[in-house]
């Protein structure tokens, strides 16, 4: 009996790009503003992790003015505000209807594989294996599936009681949603900040382990911190991170603390305490119901306040330098130490009836659908400045670059794309052997 061979449906396109984010989408608006067709494909939605994958009340830390795409600003009633992942989604959903984007939803990418034979003048460099079985061979291929994919636990979660319950920030969605009893909040970042002080509000019991992060004003001298980037040239430093030596190269860093739900109150380690959080040192090992702690939280507490200190001497420094008027503000904001003091080297879960533990530990990149090839020993993209990958064609949008983490942010999706859709462009050209001009 012979086996009936299904046939596989291959179909063509000059560029594919996997992820149907801000990062994928704006590289296929892009190369649309150049005359150039692309596929989009993405496993579930248009801007899935903004509108499922985050807390309910999420807000986007680089504030509204920052959601922009090619050809598109921001054009709400709120530009100083901090939406929230879903009002982003909505956002991307919209901007990608009204360009008319070609875009596959619900459609997994298996693998992908670089004929080995391929050259410089062959159409087909790749081939995007779907889960259903199909196939899109293409010349260029963009990944955008950004650096925050895989949701990073540290190694001493196996060792925890099971009977605790235990999650990343990735899955957490509301105060509603947890069990009862007190809540360990593991990390100082924008999320594990944000989660605690909702938490605190909601009226649970909340621990939060620190941890290495930096701290920014929401408001300063009648302006907003994000205004006053953008007087004073100041975004590098909010997207540039001091990564230190001890750090899990594979963990990507976050941005300063800023957003708070209301939009006007400070948060910090200060204001989380003066709500009755209690400030624990960094985890280190755990033995059942007891965490092994580093005794840092003054230090931590410090280390922010010094941060929060340096942007605002910026601020003054570029305020003197150019004669601008801007209110004096006396006390300037800092971290309220009144509530802060060690802990201790030791955090008993069961006689603080902590029966919960939320992971802001991070996320790291996910590319084990890139070939082996193009990847590094840690899996991590072999790439130059964010964008190039180590195969002519092959393009990421969204990977931090070194320390700095612009290439990752939501409005480098507009340099991001137009730089790739350029080079596909002059690719064409050339290839073509077209008399028309390759600078654009």
């Amino acid at each position: 009996m012979t086996e009936r061979v299904i046939p596989v449906e291959i179909e063509y396109s000059e560029t594919v790009v996997i992820g149907a984010g801000q990062q994928g989408c704006g590289a296929a608006a892009a190369l649309q503003d150049l005359g150039h067709e692309a596929i989009v494909l993405e496993k579930a939605e248009i801007g899935q992790a903004w509108a499922h994958e985050r807390w309910d009340s999420l807000l986007v830390g680089s504030g509204n003015r920052s959601v922009r795409f090619p050809g598109w600003d921001y054009d709400g009633d709120d530009p100083d505000g901090f939406m929230s992942g879903p009002e982003l989604a909505y956002h991307l959903r919209r901007y990608v209807q009204e360009r008319n984007l070609r875009v596959w939803q619900q459609t997994p990418v298996r693998a992908v594989e670089c004929p080995s034979n391929a050259s410089d003048h062959d159409d087909v460099r790749f081939r995007t294996h779907l889960s259903t079985g199909g196939v899109i061979e293409s010349r260029n291929l963009v990944a955008a599936i950004g650096g925050y994919a895989n949701p990073r636990i540290p190694d001493l979660a196996a060792d925890i009681d099971p009977a605790v319950a235990q999650m990343h920030s990735r899955y957490y969605r509301n105060p509603e949603s947890l069990p009862s009893g007190a809540v360990l909040v593991v990390g100082a970042g924008i999320s594990g900040q944000q989660i605690a002080d909702e938490l605190a509000d909601a009226g649970r019991r909340v621990f939060l382990s620190v941890g290495r992060h930096r701290t920014y004003p929401r408001h300063y001298r009648g302006r907003t911190i994000h205004e006053w980037m953008s007087i004073f040239s100041l975004y590098e430093d909010f997207v540039t991170t001091d990564t230190g030596s001890g750090d899990d190269p594979r963990r990507l860093p976050g941005l300063p603390v800023t957003a708070v739900k209301d939009g006007v109150q400070e948060l910090n380690l200060g204001t989380l305490a003066g709500k009755g959080v209690t400030l624990v040192g960094s985890a280190r090992a755990a033995q059942g119901r007891v965490l092994v702690l580093e005794d840092n939280v003054v230090d931590i507490a410090k280390e922010s306040s010094r941060s929060l200190r340096e942007i605002i001497d910026k601020i003054d420094t570029g305020l003197r330098r150019r004669g601008f008027v801007a209110p004096e503000q006396n006390p300037a904001p800092d971290i309220d130490m009144k509530h802060i003091s060690d802990f201790g080297r030791n955090l008993d879960l069961a006689h603080h009836n902590i029966e919960t533990i939320i992971w802001c530990t991070g996320f790291g990149p996910d590319y084990r659908i890139l070939p082996d090839e193009v990847l590094d020993a840690h899996g991590a993209p072999i790439q130059q400045k964010g964008i190039l990958g180590a195969l002519p064609g092959l393009y990421y949008a969204g990977l931090p670059d070194g320390n700095s983490l612009a290439p990752a942010s939501i409005p480098a999706n507009v340099e991001n794309g137009r730089f790739i859709a350029r080079q596909i462009h002059i690719d064409h050209i050339l290839r073509s052997g077209s008399p028309d001009p390759v600078m654009i």
